[in-house]
């Protein structure tokens, strides 16, 4: 069998010679990226932080055409549509710009399909100026003239236990209706009593 492998490897072209040592290494990274990806998740990261912090200019992730993983795909496609080409007795230099289209193609379709799914995704992130105006209840009785802070469920983008002060010239106790009037530093909700 190995006799057969060199003879043929001998009666090659040197293009063709040039696809198959592209396309055999190629793939297999390819084929471990996306086992890893599916299988591992090596693309999911942990990061530590409040994760109550609003990103304001958080839009996804932007279009990346040159990354490693669509290098790889690039490739790994260039390499078996050029031997695709070759065997179908086509001229080297045709077999080159096919190959090529080819792999930018698959590369195109990586970055887009990276770039779609970033855009599906929802941040999550909590943003407090939705409370302004809504009512809750106070959780943590919040004591008088900003002196401290309490805690009240509001239902804002789900139900929400946040901190709260309160201008009043009283404390306001627990289990009392209270409205958002306006976020303090972005993060701290000053509330009123209700009527």
């Amino acid at each position: 069998m190995l006799l057969s492998i060199s003879e043929s490897w001998q009666s090659m072209l040197l293009i063709e010679k040039i696809y198959w040592c592209i396309a055999i290494p190629f793939s297999i990274i390819f084929i471990i990226q996306i086992f890893l990806t599916f299988f591992v998740g090596v693309d999911s990261m942990e990061a530590d932080g409040d994760s109550d912090v609003s990103v304001d200019g958080d839009s996804g992730i932007d279009f990346q055409f040159i990354t490693l993983k669509n290098l790889v795909a690039f490739f790994t496609i260039f390499g078996w549509t050029g031997i695709a080409c070759i065997g179908g007795g086509l001229e080297a230099g045709i077999a080159v710009v096919i190959s090529t289209i080819a792999g930018l193609f698959m590369m195109a379709l990586m970055a887009s399909i990276v770039y779609f799914m970033g855009k599906l995704t929802d941040s999550g992130t909590l943003n407090l100026k939705n409370a302004i105006g809504k009512g809750g209840t106070v959780y943590l009785t919040i004591p008088a003239n900003r002196s401290g802070l309490g805690k009240v469920q509001i239902k804002v983008q789900g139900l929400q236990t946040l901190d709260a002060m309160t201008d009043n010239e009283a404390e306001i106790k627990t289990g009392s209706i209270i409205q958002v009037s306006e976020i303090l530093n972005n993060e701290i909700l000053i509330v009123k009593l209700t009527k």
